[in-house]
C-alpha cells in the first residue's frame, strides 16, 4: 500500500514504514514526533492519517485528545500553498512547524511573509519544545551545576555495586517488559503504557536502540530511542525504571549517554507538554537549547 496523494488520506499503518521512514530520516530539525516509530506508536492517541502532496511532501492529519481539535503537520517540507489553504478548511491549526521552515522561502518570499499574507498567525509552542542536552555533559556530570545529579548516581552505584548495563537486544525484551509492567502497577498509568508496550513488541521492526539495567541480575530500568537530525542527535523516546532503587533514573541517564557513539553531539529528551513538574525536572539537567516548534492558525 502506498501513501495516497492529497486530499486523500489513509490511517498510518506499519506497512507504510518503508515508504515513510526514509523521508523522515532526512529531516534536519530533530523534532521528536517526526520519526516513523513515534508517529506509529501514537497513531491511535492522535488518530493520525497521512497523505502526500504533489511535490512529495508528507501531510499528517491528527486530532488532539485533550479538546478534540483537529491539526495537521508537515514534517518533510512545505506541501504547497494550495494544500495549506485546503487543510485550514478542515483543521483548526498547523502543528509542529519546524524552525527550518520558518527560516525558508515559499514561492520566492520568506515563509513568515507568506504566512502573514495568507492570514496565518505563527506562535511558539513552548510546551512542545524538545529539550536538548550535550551528550558529553550528560555522560560526565561534571561541575557544580550537576553536583546533585552526580551524588544520586554515586549513591546508586554504591548502594547496589552489583549493577550492570546491557545494550537492548531482542533476547532482553522480556526483561524490559517486566520493568514496564511493574512501572505501570506502581503508577497506574495506562496511557503511556500502551505505546511503551508496543515499542517493545515491535523492537526488531523499528530498529530502535536502548539499554537495560540490572541489579543483582534483576532488571530494574530500561531506555529506548533513535537517532534524529541526520544522526547528530539521539532522541530518548521511552525511559522506565523502578523508583524504589534511588538514583536509578539519574544513573540510567548518565550511563546511556556515556555509551553513545561520538557521532551524537546532542541528546533530545523530548518535551514537557506543559507539565510544571516535568519542566522543572528537565531544566535541572541544564539544557543547552531546544528544538523549537511553532503553531499556525488563521486570523479570526
Amino acid at each position: 500500500m502506498a501513501v495516497p496523494v492529497f486530499p486523500d488520506f489513509i490511517p498510518l499503518g506499519l506497512e507504510l514504514r518503508d515508504e515513510i521512514h526514509p523521508r523522515l530520516s532526512l529531516t534536519t530539525d530533530g523534532i521528536s514526533e517526526f520519526t516513523f516509530s513515534n508517529l506509529y506508536l501514537f497513531r491511535n492517541r492522535y488518530q493520525y492519517r497521512i497523505a502526500m502532496a504533489h511535490n512529495g511532501a508528507l501531510v499528517i492529519s491528527g486530532t488532539s485528545p485533550a479538546d478534540n481539535a483537529r491539526f495537521f503537520m508537515t514534517p518533510c517540507g512545505f506541501p504547497g500553498a494550495d494544500v495549506v489553504r485546503c487543510l485550514f478548511q478542515t483543521h483548526d491549526y498547523w502543528k509542529n512547524i519546524p524552525a527550518s521552515l520558518l527560516d525558508s522561502f515559499v514561492e520566492g518570499v520568506p515563509f513568515r511573509q507568506y504566512a502573514e499574507g495568507q492570514g496565518i498567525s505563527l506562535a511558539e509552542d513552548r510546551d512542545n519544545f524538545d529539550y536538548l542536552y550535550l551528550k558529553s555533559e550528560l555522560a560526565a556530570l561534571s561541575g557544580k551545576k550537576f553536583h546533585k545529579k552526580k551524588n544520586l548516581v554515586n549513591t546508586f552505584m554504591n548502594t547496589w555495586p552489583n549493577h550492570e548495563q546491557r545494550l537492548l537486544e531482542p533476547a532482553l525484551i522480556p526483561d524490559a517488559q517486566k520493568i514496564l509492567d511493574q512501572w505501570k502497577e506502581d503508577r497506574d498509568d495506562n496511557v503511556d503504557y500502551i505505546p511503551s508496550k508496543e515499542s517493545l513488541d515491535l523492537f526488531p521492526v523499528f530498529k530502535m536502540r536502548g539499554a537495560i539495567y540490572y541489579i543483582n541480575g534483576k532488571p530494574v530500568a530500561y531506555c529506548m530511542g533513535e537517532g534524529v537530525a541526520g544522526g547528530t542527535m539521539f532522541c530518548i523516546h521511552f525511559e522506565k525504571g523502578l523508583e524504589q532503587y534511588k538514583g536509578v533514573y539519574q544513573y540510567m541517564n548518565q550511563a546511556f549517554a556515556a555509551s553513545l557513539e561520538a557521532e551524537f553531539t546532542y541528546v533530545n529528551r523530548e518535551q514537557d507538554l506543559g507539565n510544571v513538574g516535568l519542566r522543572q525536572a528537565k531544566m535541572t539537567y541544564r539544557p543547552v537549547g531546544f528544538v523549537e516548534k511553532y503553531r499556525g492558525r488563521l486570523h479570526g
